[in-house]
């Protein structure tokens, strides 16, 4: 079994008020992952400059 489905599998058993819990811990994880990792915004902003110089060079 996967992963997620093991994961899947243990929600089923929990109680409502424990998978408000869970929710909050895994929404957690996702802001403190990569989005908010300041280098990795830097990443971000210099593709989609890369991506615009990119677009206007096929556009002329």
């Amino acid at each position: 079994m996967t992963v997620k489905g093991e994961l899947i599998q243990a929600l089923e058993q929990i109680s409502e008020t424990e998978l408000g819990k869970v929710l909050e811990f895994v929404r957690s994880l996702k802001s403190s992952s990569t989005e908010s990792d300041p280098v990795w915004q830097a990443y971000l902003e210099s593709k989609r400059e890369r991506e615009e110089v990119y677009r206007r060079l096929a556009n002329s």
